[in-house]
């Protein structure tokens, strides 16, 4: 049997204290994932860079007229789930490596039901600035950037929230073990990723004046 079917093989043979993932070097599909984030960080850094080419050309920022922008309570509340969810997603690889499959469960589930909530208040906070402040995607190049930097950002944390949502269904159904538990590795990363994205765009936005 070659090393790969070794991998493949059921979970019993080796216990809590066996390798990670029992491989030599990075797992492919781990890989994958990791080229993907940085493909996402070129195609943010591409926004960001929009975003501060315009915010220098222009000679007041934010443009006269947007006056919604406060750093409290908000922006500062979901920043705080996003932060807290990546924590238990941490904890959730944590607990697998130590082969506690309750402990994972249970980690995901925070982490699934605070994604939810960061996206509930997303949408929340969109229908404030259409409803109460006008501010909507046609008003001006600002808004035009907020809702590009903030949508495609809440795409992401969608994406996340599936994908937590696919390892949790595997998780209640035993797929994982010490050593058998890429796919929780590599939708961690992709979380904690959505989460240093999201922290640069509550700075650039809600902090820099």
């Amino acid at each position: 049997m070659t090393a790969h079917g070794a991998v493949v093989a059921p979970h019993q043979e080796e216990g809590p204290t066996a390798a990670g993932h029992g491989t030599q070097g990075i797992d492919t599909a781990l890989l994958g994932m990791l080229l993907f984030i940085g493909s996402e960080i070129m195609f943010f850094a591409g926004l960001f860079a929009a975003y501060f080419n315009v915010r220098a050309s222009s000679p007041e920022w934010p443009p006269p007229g947007i006056d919604f922008i406060q750093p409290l309570p908000l922006p500062a509340i979901v920043t705080g789930i996003l932060v807290l969810s990546s924590v238990t997603m941490q904890l959730a690889v944590w607990r697998i490596r130590a082969d506690d499959r309750r402990g994972l469960v249970r980690a995901l589930l925070i982490s699934l039901a605070l994604g939810v909530v960061f996206l509930f208040l997303q949408v929340y906070d969109y229908y404030v600035l259409l409803t109460d402040d006008d501010f909507g995607i046609d008003s001006g190049v600002y808004g035009s950037l907020f809702y590009t930097l903030t949508g495609f950002h809440g795409a992401h944390v969608f994406g996340g929230v599936v994908g937590i949502s696919v390892i949790l269904l595997r998780s209640l159904q035993g797929q994982f073990s010490a050593r058998h538990h890429i796919a929780v590795e590599a939708v961690s990363a992709y979380w904690h990723f959505v989460d240093v994205v999201w922290i640069a765009l509550f700075i650039t936005i809600y902090l820099l004046k």
